[in-house]
């Protein structure tokens, strides 16, 4: 095989019959096999091109290309491993334990993905927050709705393809496997989790939703037992396996841990606030146009700079996208972005956050390994009373927050509950709004037009990676005071999105198949 760039004008890239017509005629490609890897977009020049990366395939060598399949058995007699979850990591790993001949029972503590649409709702238009049911908590987990990137960088912890073919083959977009930052959205993501629930249950899997993890049974540093709630009561069942996959908020989780004598760990995290813009300014910067060429994507960045000993970057980027309340307690207002599959709002936000230190969190330390997280719920709480309470979120306008001015008057926002002018330097550590300051100048000068008073300024991106790490040995992958107990995911610091989560759930349900005996039952 050999990779050749193709490079095609954007009428081209993305209208399917003009690529085809293209890359039939493509003097390298005609009368071969090839694949293509990787669809990006290159606007560095002035002039907008869109690159394709491909593997041409000789006729001397030629094969046929391995068809992705999954292969899963019917373990509804096997014997049982338990996940707590039902994020990408839970559902992957039960997925993979079913390839392995095991049945899994996923507990979730809210709601079914598409009930979970009732509460979301409630949140946007009443300010009521439901604990166990919200844009954190629920089937799908976090990502379901807010966005459905699938952009990573960890490939060495798992084969990044098979993860985005099997969000394939349950009704995702074929696009996502050659996108350079592939992208679901948040109106096709219920409908993939659904699917993917049906092959769990047509598998002999099981689910209990509103059902939450209270408890552990522990002898002898053995898991023996989990402890579960819902409203029918409390009741324990015998587990000898589970994976914990509960995400990165589920705080009552890491509380439970230590009640269990079980080791958790602090874990630095960042945290600032959610930027919007007019998603055609950020088209015009991008693109060095006046107007997006109608069969280009909406524009998307990506920032960081370095303020002091902290770094400042860009975070879970929307193009054509809604600012989304993502609290999980009431008193609190944590903001969050997505995106529908066509990006076709008319706003552009990204989270724009700050690395948290240990000096942050000094008047926490006698919380220990919860530090950061008690740091994270003030600053959430803060939020909340400066937004005037029911949800409504703190705003300025973005030059105004670097100069320090009050605003007047707040341009339109995506954001609903809906923002109050508020001074967020009032809800920050100094050292964070300053570093968030000198960024906004920085990103500036890096993107001309970015640092304008017509953006503004949401308060609190918060929720960007767990603020707890729960220990597990490499190699077994079992926390290291239990055995049988499998941290797993984001919420245990071992991933960070959705791709990443998912391969830590194949990697933790391959570790269950190496460490726990298969018996049928």
């Amino acid at each position: 095989m050999k990779q050749i760039d193709i490079i095609l004008n954007p009428e081209q890239a993305f209208d399917e019959h003009q690529r085809d017509s293209v890359f039939k005629n493509h003097p390298d490609l005609s009368g071969k096999n090839f694949v293509i890897l990787k669809r990006s977009i290159d606007a560095r020049h002035g002039k907008v091109k869109v690159v394709f990366l491909v593997n041409v395939i000789e006729d001397s060598e030629k094969q046929n290309q391995e068809k992705f399949e999954r292969k899963y058995l019917n373990v509804s007699s096997a014997q049982p491993v338990f996940i707590a979850g039902s994020g990408p990591a839970g559902l992957f790993a039960a997925l993979r334990l079913i390839e392995s001949g095991f049945k899994p029972v996923i507990i979730e503590r809210g709601k079914e993905v598409r009930e979970r649409r009732r509460d979301l709702a409630l949140i946007t238009k009443q300010g009521i927050v439901n604990p166990d049911s919200n844009y954190c908590f629920g089937e799908g987990g976090a990502g379901t709705y807010s966005d459905g990137k699938l952009y990573t960088r960890s490939g060495k912890r798992g084969s990044i393809g098979h993860i985005l073919n099997t969000f394939i083959s349950f009704g995702a977009d074929s696009d996502i496997a050659i996108d350079a930052h592939p992208h679901i959205g948040t109106n096709k993501l219920p409908g993939i989790i659904t699917a993917i629930r049906k092959q769990i249950l047509d598998c002999g899997g099981a689910f209990f939703f509103n059902t939450k993890l209270t408890g552990l049974v522990i002898q002898n540093r053995k898991l023996k037992g989990i402890k579960l709630c819902s409203a029918s009561g409390e009741w324990t069942e015998k587990a000898t396996a589970l994976i914990l996959a509960t995400g990165h908020s589920a705080r009552d989780v890491f509380g439970m841990l230590p009640e269990n004598k079980l080791t958790i760990e602090a874990k630095p995290f960042a945290l600032g606030v959610r930027i919007e813009h007019q998603q055609s300014l950020i088209d015009s910067i991008q693109y060095r146009c006046k107007k997006r060429n109608d069969y280009l994507p909406p524009a998307a960045y990506s920032l960081k700079t370095q303020s002091g000993n902290r770094g400042v970057y860009s975070f879970c980027m929307c193009p054509g996208g809604i600012i989304a309340p993502a609290a999980t307690s009431p008193g609190e207002v944590v903001v969050n972005g997505w995106s529908p599959s066509k990006r076709n709002n008319p706003y552009s936000n990204s989270g724009i956050v700050v690395t948290i230190t240990e000096d942050d969190v000094k008047r926490f330390s006698k919380t220990g390994a919860l530090r950061f997280l008690h740091f994270q719920k003030e600053t959430e709480q803060k939020s909340f009373l400066a937004g005037g309470e029911n949800l409504f979120a703190p705003a300025q306008r973005m030059v105004d927050f670097t100069e320090g001015k009050i605003s007047s008057l707040l341009p339109a926002c995506s954001y609903k509950p809906g923002i109050t002018s508020a001074p967020l330097a009032d809800i920050f550590p100094k050292e964070i709004t300053q570093a968030l300051k000198a960024a906004f100048r920085d990103f500036g000068k890096k993107m001309k037009g970015y640092f304008t008073n017509e953006a503004v300024v949401v308060a609190t991106e918060s929720r960007t990676s767990s603020p707890v790490r729960i220990p597990r040995d490499e190699k077994t992958r079992m926390h290291p005071d239990c055995d049988g107990l499998f941290p797993c995911g984001e919420g245990a610091g071992y991933a960070g999105g959705i791709v990443s989560a998912a391969m830590d759930g194949e990697r933790c349900a391959d570790a269950v198949s190496r460490n726990i005996s298969l018996e049928r039952i």
